[in-house]
């Protein structure tokens, strides 16, 4: 096989791999956001005040 072929599937091959990192990036876009919030409201649970479920423009009515 020539160089020139070699370089050119390389460069086939490479692009496939690329495609295919873009749609399962596109087809998992939905998972990583929900896992992403679920992550966000986890840590905001753990590490939340014990107050911050009074709504305090109520209590200085």
């Amino acid at each position: 096989m020539s160089k020139t072929a070699r370089m050119v599937m390389k460069i086939v091959g490479a692009s496939l791999a690329f495609a295919a990192f873009v749609c399962l990036l596109i087809g998992g876009w939905h998972d990583l956001t929900v896992g992403c919030c679920g992550m966000k409201k986890r840590l905001r649970q753990k590490f939340s005040s014990e107050y911050d479920d009074y709504n305090d423009e109520e209590l200085y009515d």
